[in-house]
C-alpha cells in the first residue's frame, strides 16, 4: 500500500509598499520582477501543490502579468493585517485557517537566489524528521563560526588568553527568514511558523541573502549576476 502524498503549500505573501527600499518587490531585479525570482523557484519544485501569494497589491500583480493559475493563487490581505508593523505570523494565520495543507511552506521574495535544490532538500529533511517524531517544523540558517564580542569588548564565545582557530570554535546558527516549514498543528500550538520542536537546516550562505536594506540590493544583484555568469545566462 503506497502512502499518500502529502499535499504541500507554500506561502509567499507580498505587500505593495516597502519601508527601506521602496516597492522592492515589483522592483525589476536584474532581468524581472523581484517577486518573479522566488515566484519561478517555487514553481520548479514539483513536490509544492499550490503556491498561496497573500498581498494588498493584486493589481500591480496583474499589471505584472500575474493572474490566478492553476498552481497559483492569490488572496487579497484583509485591511486589518496590512501595514508595516503587522506581524507576518498574523497574516500566516489567516492562510493557515483559509488554505487546506499537510505541509506548508514559507519563504519571502527577498531571497531571490534560493535555490530549488534547496528547497527540496528542506522538505525532504523535515519529512523525514517528522516521520521519526523529531520534528513538528523547520527553519533555515547560517552556520557562524568567528569569534564574537559584546559591547564593551569582553570576549562571548571564546577565551582570548587560549586562542584556537575559528574553525574549531562551537558553531553558532542564526536564523535567516529564508524558509520556514511547518504544520497546521505546529503553527496551533505557537502561533507562529517555528513550532515547538523545530529543527534547522543550513542553507548555502551565498543563498541567504534577505534584501531588507537598500546594501542587501546592491549585494543580490553583484550575487545574481555571477549565478546568471555561471549558468552561461546574461543579465
Amino acid at each position: 500500500m503506497t502512502q499518500e502524498k502529502p499535499r504541500i503549500v507554500a506561502l509567499l505573501p507580498m505587500k505593495a509598499n516597502s519601508e527601506r527600499v521602496k516597492g522592492k518587490n515589483f522592483r525589476e531585479f536584474v532581468n524581472k520582477p523581484l517577486f518573479r525570482w522566488m515566484l519561478d523557484t517555487l514553481l520548479e519544485v514539483e513536490e509544492i501543490d499550490e503556491i498561496i501569494i497573500n498581498t494588498d497589491a493584486r493589481q500591480i500583480l496583474a499589471d505584472n502579468g500575474l493572474t490566478d493559475t492553476d498552481r497559483v493563487r492569490i488572496r487579497d490581505r484583509k485591511p486589518e493585517i496590512c501595514g508595516d508593523l503587522v506581524s507576518m505570523n498574523l497574516v500566516l494565520e489567516d492562510d493557515v485557517k483559509n488554505v487546506e495543507a499537510d505541509i506548508y511552506l514559507m519563504t519571502h521574495t527577498t531571497n531571490p537566489l534560493l535555490s530549488v535544490e534547496t528547497i527540496r532538500g528542506a522538505i525532504n529533511e523535515f519529512q523525514t524528521a517528522k516521520a521519526e517524531g523529531k520534528a513538528d517544523s523547520l527553519f533555515t540558517v547560517d552556520k557562524i563560526q568567528t569569534r564574537f564580542y559584546r559591547a564593551d569588548g569582553s570576549a562571548v564565545n571564546h577565551d582570548p588568553d587560549n586562542l584556537i582557530r575559528t574553525q574549531d570554535l562551537e558553531p553558532w546558527f542564526e536564523e535567516n527568514s529564508n524558509l520556514y516549514i511547518f504544520t497546521r498543528e505546529s503553527f496551533a500550538k505557537t502561533s507562529a511558523r517555528i513550532g515547538k520542536q523545530p529543527i534547522m537546516y543550513v542553507s548555502p550562505q551565498f543563498e541567504s541573502i534577505d534584501i531588507d536594506e537598500p546594501a542587501d540590493w546592491d549585494l543580490a544583484v553583484i550575487a545574481a549576476r555571477y549565478l546568471l555568469s555561471q549558468k552561461g545566462q546574461t543579465s
